[in-house]
């Protein structure tokens, strides 16, 4: 064995190996030798040794046996064997293991050293690793040294307190008298460490906040004079004055910002400084511009100063660097619904980014910041068209990655824009027929030529040439979806349900009938589901088929798009699923598939159900032809409050004879200041006529507060229920 050997030896000799079976032959003799050395208590080479074990560690070698004696080096005399200590026991040890708990002794007496250096390692290896315990014991100490006037010392104890705070919230008070004059310091690294403190102190405690909103105008100042100070070779980085000192300055004056409209007004001179002399051809000044976009839009900032902001992600938009147009995406989607007009002067850059080849920039799953971009800005779209071709560019490019309210929110487009059905048909069977891999493509084109296949037969279209297409071509392409590999279950459900509905535009009823009938023992239960009512609808109700199938109305917003929800039972009352044998059950949609076919009887006037807290919800009422039992209640839930309320569930409860389903909800935001609803839709079967009674529950978050809330509902016009 080589029990001398130094660390720079080991490394070298270590980096000769060919295969990684040679290389473990290696480490398992060295640890082999170090293991001996350890027992024989070896302290000549015990640095050493340790030293070693550390860079087998970051190899990923197992070094856990060196963990007793990184104990020993820390309780050493000699520097060097205490840096090593130290080192080792951030790297092997942690909470979880009680042998750190032996440390607390040792941090103590150094960070009562008369040595700093010895003090900074003490401090650095408790900010890394020290566990509750050893924070409550040892922070008298960390508050000490934060008020010493060594500023080697001093920014080493505030990134301490910052974990000791994280471990043990309960002890930020004691940190709060060392604060008091943290931001005097002239040493940048002091200052960069106390605003990390004061950030970390202000998001958990309100009343923190509330005390450093004072500091305000010191934090303008020291940033004014970074951005204004000349060269300075020791923070400048690529020609700016420390960005990450800038940058965390930023962060701490949006906390300070939010909410409060005295700091905001004390701050946007100087944001708009920064947003305005910061120089962007290197990427830290593109650092220190989006932390400023970021604090103005989430500041009360002034609208010029927001329209600043907004501009600054326009010209993110046109960097070559992919991340920075990226987190221009995702921050213009933050700020499309409150800043719309802005976002809509760069329009069309944002369209340009379809061209990316880079998914990320065009879409992200989960996020999707270009889908809904261009979805918001084509309230503003010049014409519908171009709003229609638009969406369908993302749908057919990145449509794997879009998320699932995309497609009722094209659909909604669609049937809304009644000039241009004939137009889009076209354009999405041609789209079929070239790649059926994108499903949420696939599924809006199902939908459209369910709703619009006599127009793409007929050769309707005026927008472009028309294709010649006969009708068994197009029942051809809908059921090649219902078998191909690349076709999910809601997609299968969107085609079979197309299929049906050109049952009464086609002429090849024969043929549609067979294509049901087919399906209705198709292992997937929700198809055969579907296959088995539509199969009832071709017998028993023939005669309302073509009535239940014309095309959908022009629809007001709305983002249902999942399965039904169940409503709740709430004290004596009984709450259960809508019995679909009394209604042919195409009222019933596929999942995610927006079928909602039924007829509204003028003449019932809506009514208000609840209106508490800024909290208004209007009932509006529907009857359903095929079943006049069946009353369909429309919710539309608005807030006036100045804060959205988020998480907001709506359940209700009716009387054991009656029978109650809820659909899912539009969303589960009402904005503020009455800016947006959101809509549910209830069925209610009341077979013997009675008079309609409901219990609703509402539970919501408002300021960062959850509310809940019960209400009885008997004044139901009588038109609803009689």
């Amino acid at each position: 064995h080589l029990p001398s050997l130094r660390v720079q030896v080991l490394i070298r000799t270590i980096r000769t190996a060919r295969t990684q079976a040679e290389e473990r032959e290696m480490i398992q003799k060295e640890c082999a030798a170090i293991r001996s050395s350890f027992r024989e208590e070896d302290n000549t080479y015990r640095c050493r040794n340790v030293a070693k074990l550390l860079y087998m560690h970051m190899l990923g070698y197992p070094a856990h046996f060196g963990q007793l004696e990184c104990l020993k080096l820390i309780a050493s005399q000699k520097f060097t064997d205490k840096r090593i200590g130290y080192l080792g026991a951030m790297l092997l040890l942690d909470e979880r293991q009680d042998v750190h708990l032996l440390m607390t002794n040792c941090i103590k007496n150094d960070l009562n050293h008369s040595t700093q250096y010895v003090q900074g390692l003490s401090l650095c290896t408790l900010g890394c690793m020290g566990s509750s315990e050893m924070c409550r014991d040892l922070a008298g100490e960390v508050e000490k040294l934060l008020k010493t006037s060594n500023s080697y010392l001093r920014k080493k104890a505030a990134l301490c307190a910052v974990h000791v705070i994280r471990k043990v919230p309960e002890l930020m008070e004691m940190f709060l008298p060392a604060t008091k004059n943290l931001l005097s310091e002239k040493n940048h690294g002091v200052l960069h460490t106390s605003v990390v403190l004061l950030t970390e102190m202000c998001e958990r405690s309100p009343d923190m906040l509330s005390h450093f909103r004072k500091l305000v105008p010191q934090l303008v100042r020291i940033l004014k004079n970074l951005i204004m100070s000349g060269y300075s070779p020791e923070h400048d980085v690529s020609g700016i004055s420390d960005p990450f000192l800038q940058v965390r300055i930023l962060r701490l004056l949006r906390i300070l910002g939010k909410g409060d409209d005295d700091s905001s007004e004390a701050m946007n001179d100087i944001l708009a400084q920064v947003a305005t002399n910061t120089e962007t051809s290197k990427n830290v000044g593109n650092a220190i511009l989006y932390e400023t976009v970021l604090t103005i839009m989430d500041i009360k900032s002034e609208s010029g100063l927001r329209v600043l902001a907004i501009n600054i992600l326009g010209r993110f938009l046109l960097n070559n660097d992919k991340n920075i147009r990226y987190v221009a995406l995702t921050s213009l989607l933050k700020t499309v619904q409150t800043d719309h007009n802005a976002v809509q002067r760069h329009r069309s850059t944002i369209v340009d980014c379809l061209k990316d080849l880079d998914v990320s920039i065009k879409s992200i799953k989960g996020r999707v910041p270009l889908i809904t971009l261009v979805l918001f800005t084509g309230v503003y779209a010049p014409s519908k068209r171009w709003h229609i071709d638009t969406v369908m560019r993302v749908l057919t490019t990145a449509g794997s990655y879009v998320r699932d309210d995309s497609v009722p929110n094209l659909i909604q487009l669609i049937t809304n824009s009644v000039e241009m059905h004939a137009y889009t048909v076209q354009r999405l069977y041609k789209a079929l027929l070239d790649d059926i891999s994108q499903q949420p493509l696939v599924q809006v084109a199902s939908w459209c030529i369910g709703e619009y296949g006599d127009l793409l037969v007929s050769g309707q279209c005026e927008e472009e040439e028309p294709i010649q297409v006969s009708e068994d071509e197009v029942l051809d392409v809908l059921e090649g979806l219902l078998v191909s590999n690349l076709s999910t279950p809601v997609t299968r459900a969107y085609s079979l349900t197309a299929i049906m509905k050109l049952s009464t535009r086609f002429s090849s009823v024969n043929r549609i009938k067979k294509v049901v009938s087919i399906y209705g023992s198709s292992i997937d239960v929700e198809l055969q589901q579907r296959a088995v009512e539509y199969n009832a609808l071709f017998k028993k109700y023939d005669h309302m088929r073509p009535a239940l199938l014309e095309r959908m109305p022009i629809m007001e917003k709305t983002a249902t798009n999942g399965p039904t929800d169940i409503a709740q039972t709430n004290g004596e009352t009984d709450s259960t699923i809508l019995d679909t044998k009394h209604l042919p059950s195409i009222t019933q949609p596929a999942r995610r598939c927006n079928y909602h076919i039924c007829f509204c009887l003028a003449g019932i006037p809506p009514m208000t159900a609840y209106n508490k807290n800024g909290l208004k919800i209007e009932f509006t009422f529907e009857r359903s032809n095929p079943s006049p039992n069946i009353a369909v209640i429309t919710i539309h839930a608005t807030n006036s409050t100045e804060a959205d309320m988020t998480e907001f569930v709506f359940q209700a409860a009716v009387p054991k004879t009656f029978q109650l389903q809820l659909l899912s909800p539009s969303s589960n935001v009402v904005p503020a200041l009455n800016q947006g609803s959101v809509t549910q839709v209830i069925r209610v079967l009341n077979p013997q006529k009675q008079q309609l009674r409901m219990r609703i529950k509402l539970t919501y978050t408002h300021k960062g507060s959850p509310v809940q809330d019960l209400a009885e509902v008997n004044n139901f016009p009588p038109q609803s229920w009689q």
